[in-house]
């Protein structure tokens, strides 16, 4: 929980809580300690009265909308059911995007002059010409 914290860190934290809450930090201490412990209490006895209900074991991670549906709902012809075409458009999808990515790498090697040292050629195999240098403002003065 603290890890990205130094001991110095740390240390200052503890004198300003010191500073702050003065005699009373022992008491503001035990509050938090006692509040975390029944928020563990109240998560444990529903996930109890809940794998009661069900008649199935649920975890605490098991609560989750998502994983819930997933492990109790569905069984895994259902869940492949709803995956299948969803995962025929996922496979079109990166198919394109593989493509797309392979297409701009090799227009991006053909277009980069310092990567094999030889100049762009046309379609018709000559050289593509260097553009010729601009006219700046203070060679027109």
């Amino acid at each position: 929980m603290l890890d990205n914290l130094n001991w110095w860190e740390i240390g200052a934290l503890l004198l300003l809580a010191l500073l702050i809450f003065g005699d009373r930090l022992p008491a503001v201490i035990n509050d938090g300690l006692r509040m975390v412990r029944n928020l563990r209490n109240m998560a444990r006895n529903a996930t109890g009265d809940l794998s009661r209900e069900l008649g199935t074991d649920i975890q605490l991670e098991d609560l989750h909308p998502k994983a819930f549906i997933r492990k109790h709902l569905l069984s895994e012809d259902d869940e492949q059911a709803i995956r299948k075409p969803l995962q025929s458009m996922y496979d079109n999808l990166r198919s394109d995007v593989t493509g797309v990515h392979n297409e701009l790498k090799d227009v991006a090697n053909a277009a980069d002059l310092r990567g094999n040292g030889t100049r762009p050629t046309t379609a018709t195999g000559g050289a593509v010409p260097a553009p010729a240098p601009r006219p700046s403002y203070d060679d027109a003065t």
